[in-house]
């Protein structure tokens, strides 16, 4: 009777441990990928057309024009 009350207890402890221990919110968003477009002939990937980099927009200011701000 005593072996049975105690496997219970340690089985309850070790699940309550386990489930404790549990990581969380560890798992990163999925990234987003372009889905390829297969040709209708011959059923290959088509290979993406490069195209040319987009220009930055907005300018990063410089360390010197930051301090001649202030």
């Amino acid at each position: 009777m005593a072996d049975l009350i105690k496997e219970l207890m340690t089985g309850v402890i070790d699940s309550v441990l386990k489930e404790i221990l549990k990581k969380t919110g560890t798992r990163t968003p999925t990234k987003r990928s372009k889905r390829q477009k297969r040709s209708a002939t011959t059923g290959r990937f088509k290979k993406a057309v490069a195209r040319p980099a987009k220009r930055q927009v907005s300018r990063r200011r410089t360390a010197a024009s930051r301090s001649g701000k202030r």
